[in-house]
């Protein structure tokens, strides 16, 4: 199922494709492919070129470390996520290698995860980031160091078949996508103020 953006202005077509379903088929990615969503984060942007993002990633195959991620994730994301057959955590360095603060570094470990997601899209996967996981359990069953912050998990894979969520699911899946006008986000150089260019 596709739901492109409707947008106002034009954009590219892989940022109109994307978007965060939970209906997935349960078939396998392939790990070349993997590997090409890992090589687009790592070129991502970044403060100082620190290259702040780490990602853990387990694929269903691998049933325990498949079950130690998702295993970390609320019950309302697990009623859904299990058929995705990849879920990945990101997690932020929160320092730089001289031991200095990386104030940055929860920013650019996100413009990572979106040239995964942006490359996901352009093989005709697609992925659905979520907050909700127990960050302490995953701290514990992961052993992430201290120093280093969980950001987000992600499900990844194929498409699947919306009649297979809950009725409340499904409705969420088919329901047009809405965003915020630019007048809430885009401002001059005074806060709040409109840009011009809006005008």
């Amino acid at each position: 199922m596709e739901k492109p953006a409707q947008t106002q202005f034009p954009i590219h077509e892989l940022l109109k494709k994307r978007w965060s379903p939970r209906a997935f088929d349960e078939r396998p990615v392939e790990a070349d492919t993997l590997l090409s969503l890992f090589e687009a984060a790592r070129w991502a942007p970044s403060s100082n070129n620190g290259q702040p993002w780490r990602f853990l990633v387990a694929m269903k195959e691998k049933k325990a470390e498949y079950d130690r991620l998702f295993n970390c994730l609320v019950e309302a994301n697990q009623k859904w996520a299990y058929r995705a057959p990849v879920l990945l955590l990101s997690v932020a360095k929160l320092q730089f290698d001289d031991g200095s603060s990386n104030r940055h570094a929860l920013h650019d470990t996100g413009m990572a995860a979106e040239n995964l997601v942006i490359q996901a899209t352009a093989f005709g996967l697609v992925a659905h980031q979520m907050a909700g996981f127990r960050i302490d359990q995953v701290r514990k069953d992961c052993q992430i160091p201290e120093g280093y912050e969980p950001v987000a998990m992600m499900a990844i894979g194929y498409p699947g078949d919306p009649a297979l969520l809950s009725d409340r699911l499904r409705a969420r899946e088919t329901q047009p996508r809405v965003r915020k006008p630019m007048t809430e986000f885009v401002y001059s150089a005074t806060w709040e103020q409109p840009s011009t260019i809006l005008r």
